[in-house]
């Protein structure tokens, strides 16, 4: 599908990279050269929005699964609230038994899917689902209990 939008970007970085490297480099066929760099710059594009390590599609479902726990304002936090928070998240997570922390980790963290933690753990798609229900549940209790 193409977005109207990341084409027009797509083009106006191809005018802008020919700019910047024209002078030193006059091509012999415009329409070569623009075309290459267009090329370039649409798989750059393509690769960074289908990376996995960007979640495959999975970072959405994450954050709305973890929705409850932890609430978005939209206004930026002190920094020391950020700090006490994250101190208090890195405990919890060193509360939790290996394994339910790995999965945990893997879910959002590192934004894998159920399935593919599912495989990666040789469990079943509801076992890790359940395991991810009761940590979030975990999590929302201590974080509640500390005021957050």
């Amino acid at each position: 599908m193409v977005n109207r939008e990341d084409a027009q970007e797509c083009v106006n970085d191809t005018y802008h990279d020919a700019w910047n490297s024209m002078p030193p480099h006059r091509p012999s066929i415009l329409s070569t050269f623009l075309g290459k760099i267009t090329r370039r710059i649409s798989i750059d594009h393509w690769r960074k929005l289908n990376a996995e390590k960007r979640g495959g599609g999975e970072l959405a479902l994450a954050l709305d699964e973890l929705e409850d726990c932890v609430s978005g304002s939209g206004s930026v936090e002190d920094e020391i609230q950020r700090r006490e928070l994250a101190k208090l998240f890195n405990g919890f997570l060193n509360t939790l038994p290996t394994t339910e922390r790995r999965v945990f980790l893997c879910r959002y963290w590192y934004m894998d899917s159920i399935q593919s933690i599912a495989q990666q753990f040789g469990f079943s798609q509801s076992k890790v689902a359940s395991m991810l229900h009761r940590t979030r549940a975990k999590l929302r209790t201590v974080l509640e209990k500390e005021g957050y």
